[in-house]
């Protein structure tokens, strides 16, 4: 299954969103997904089995429960198949970035009182 595939599914990608702040257990994701969803447990089973078997996820026993975490490989990919593309966005994130450091600096110059508005004797010399 090609990784945009299995990123297609919408339960599959909020599976990874929760998984990006750390392992989670299979019973906590299946809680968390069955209220948004409304699917049942075997339906996440499935999702997170795509998610094993297309290199998304991992898991691990830990005792009785199964703990599931983000697998980079398969972001690997698509991050190579988004290469092609990043020059589309990224000069002008560019630019927004000097924008942006340009309006902090012209804010921070006009914060700072001028010498030359004091009057003589309240200015300082260097």
């Amino acid at each position: 299954m090609h990784a945009f595939d299995v990123l297609g599914d919408p339960v599959r990608r909020r599976i990874l969103e929760l998984l990006t702040d750390g392992e989670m257990t299979a019973g906590g994701l299946c809680d968390v997904i069955r209220r948004e969803f409304g699917i049942s447990q075997p339906a996440v089973s499935q999702h997170l089995k795509v998610l094993r078997d297309n290199g998304f996820a991992t898991v691990r026993p830990a005792g009785a429960r199964r703990l599931y975490a983000v697998d980079p490989r398969g972001l690997r990919e698509v991050d190579s198949w988004l290469a092609d593309f990043r020059r589309f966005w990224t000069p002008p994130l560019h630019a927004l970035a000097t924008e942006l450091a340009r309006g902090k600096r012209e804010r921070r110059l006009r914060a700072q009182p001028d010498v030359t508005d004091r009057p003589p004797d309240d200015r300082r010399d260097a």
